[in-house]
């Protein structure tokens, strides 16, 4: 993926990749990295390259995203059958048309759009039927490939797919498809944004709406769907006070910031400012003045300020839209340890945690004790003491531009400290999240934004704490690792890497003996699937069934995720 170069929407892509021949479209994935290597200049809405001396490749994208496939011209001989369009499609981002209209909230046409589609029957159509079948097809190719196999080729068929489904009503799907294509290109181009379990996350997603559209009714039909967009409402006047920033940075070439408020009653509102971009443009969003009203606060302003809000239209996840009607100014903000944001970390943990998991906002605010750090195969983790349990804080980004992993580093070191946190739940079988922002170890009533704020030595105790007297012991986990990571393997690898049964069998007897029988009766299965060839009627291997592998996939990565979060929710009980 190129980054410099504007989103391309994803039917665009698809239709560039389709015109192709057999035999150029060998040649795709090839194509696509001599194209890597090109300078890109950009002049107004025209973004070019120069494949060579005499020939440049242009994408006109006059609202920020290429929207057609006439907006993607080449000079070459061979235009436009030629291979170069088709590339420079599949090296651009893609366009996620659900995000960005929603900063400048809901029009009267859009209100129109949603209660129209709240009254569509309660039965999947005949265009909704195929157009999941289409997506289960593609997106298994997807994952009997794996991200080293899922080239060009294949990612344009499952963004073909996404667009039929979008058309078709499929929006939920539609939209995971286009991430897992997003996430598909950052593992190949070794992103430092990219997680195999946003992937996996994404690809379940897509398999499992696929797999229950064609037979789903009522709510569930209603649920599966999903919406082309977050509906904004009016919500009259808000009072807002800050609490934290964060940087967005996603594989998908969309960075920025998200700033997180609270009103008098507790209830959250973002204010975010995400475009196309890297982390250069995430760092330099903190001190960009939000969007919203007449205000000039930057979002590390308000993340430590207040806002008075009027005309607001807030989407159903609590964010701020920036519509014409919309009005706000400066107002004085609020301690984390005063009202009305000291009610935050009143609210018990168990009730915080069963809010995280059945659907509601994923942030904890949590009071920790700092006990030591943990090696992890991506890294070192801080320990926290959190009531009976320990507590491990990650990143929330690894990128080396962001300060997370210098400021967890720093923060290792003031052992002992007692703090309040705000952190991002991560489901597992152990009480786990990604730590977003925290007090000063030092500095009382200072805040520090994880994302943003770049700790010091000097900010760390003069003397070391001494460690937390008594601090609990992390317990033994339950060996559900030896189904999540072949579940992940064969993300990465594709379906070959389990065709082998190596320690199958005796994964599944420890699976048993820890009470997860269930578990090791899907490792076996996903492994017999995985390895399961026929043969014709002259003994001649016969092609691969990636429905029947995809299926079993399914099964196991569903269950392994349901599984973490009741451990999960075991786990951060003591």
């Amino acid at each position: 993926m190129i980054p410099d170069l504007p989103p391309v929407a994803p039917s665009v892509t698809a239709e560039l990749v389709a015109a192709l021949t057999p035999r150029l479209r060998k040649r795709l994935d090839a194509g696509m990295a001599k194209l890597a290597d090109r300078p890109v200049v950009r002049d107004g809405d025209i973004v070019r390259i120069a494949i060579d001396d005499d020939t440049d490749l242009e994408l006109h994208a006059p609202d920020g995203t290429v929207a057609s496939a006439d907006a993607v011209r080449c000079g070459c001989l061979l235009a436009p059958d030629c291979l170069h369009r088709a590339a420079i499609a599949s090296a651009a981002p893609v366009a996620d048309d659900t995000n960005s209209p929603a900063d400048k909230g809901s029009s009267p046409e859009d209100e129109a759009a949603t209660e129209q589609e709240a009254d569509e029957p309660e039965t999947p159509t005949p265009d909704q039927r195929s157009a999941a079948h289409a997506l289960l097809s593609a997106a298994a190719a997807v994952l009997e490939a794996g991200t080293d196999g899922a080239g060009a080729v294949l990612q344009a068929e499952l963004l073909r797919a996404a667009h039929t489904a979008r058309l078709a009503g499929l929006h939920r799907a539609a939209a995971s498809a286009v991430s897992v294509v997003t996430a598909l290109r950052a593992a190949r181009a070794a992103d430092p944004a990219y997680r195999l379990d946003d992937l996996v996350a994404r690809l379940r997603d897509v398999l499992s709406v696929a797999h229950r559209v064609p037979d789903a009714t009522g709510t569930e039909l209603t649920e599966l769907r999903g919406t082309a967009r977050q509906p904004y409402r009016p919500d009259g006047s808000l009072r807002l006070y800050g609490l934290f920033s964060e940087p967005v940075l996603t594989a998908s070439g969309y960075a920025g910031a998200v700033t997180w408020t609270a009103d008098a009653e507790g209830r959250l509102y973002q204010v975010s400012d995400v475009a196309p971009g890297g982390a250069g443009r995430a760092m330099g969003a903190a001190d960009r003045a939000v969007r919203l009203g007449d205000t000039a606060l930057t979002h590390r302003q308000l993340s430590r300020a207040g806002l008075a809000v009027s005309g607001a239209t807030v989407s159903p996840s609590g964010r701020l839209g920036a519509g014409a009607g919309v009005r706000a100014v400066a107002a004085p903000g609020a301690g984390w340890r005063e009202e009305p944001l000291d009610r935050l970390w009143a609210v018990p943990v168990a009730e915080q945690l069963d809010r995280a998991l059945t659907g509601g906002h994923d942030l904890l605010f949590l009071e920790v004790t700092l006990v030591g750090t943990a090696a992890e195969a991506t890294g070192e983790c801080l320990l926290a003491a959190c009531g009976a349990v320990v507590l491990r804080l990650t990143r929330a980004h690894d990128d080396p531009a962001l300060p997370h992993r210098d400021n967890l580093r720093l923060l290792a070191a003031a052992r002992g400290s007692r703090l309040r946190v705000v952190a991002r739940l991560t489901p597992a079988p152990h009480p786990r999240a990604q730590l977003l922002a925290t007090e000063h170890p030092v500095l009382s009533g200072t805040r520090v934004d994880v994302g943003f704020d770049r700790l010091q030595h000097a900010d760390l105790p003069t003397v070391p704490a001494s460690p937390a007297q008594g601090a609990p012991t992390a317990p033994a986990e339950a060996p559900v690792h030896l189904l999540r990571r072949r579940v992940q393997q064969a993300v990465s690898g594709g379906r070959r890497v389990l065709s082998f049964s190596g320690d199958t069998a005796a994964d599944a007897r420890r699976l048993g003996r820890s009470g997860l029988a269930t578990a090791g009766e899907l490792l076996e299965v996903l492994h017999a699937s995985a390895a399961e060839r026929s043969r014709d009627v002259f003994g001649r291997l016969l092609p691969t069934d990636p429905a029947r592998f995809a299926h079993a996939w399914l099964a196991a990565a569903r269950y392994t995720d349901e599984l973490d979060r009741a451990l999960c929710a075991a786990a951060w009980s003591g």
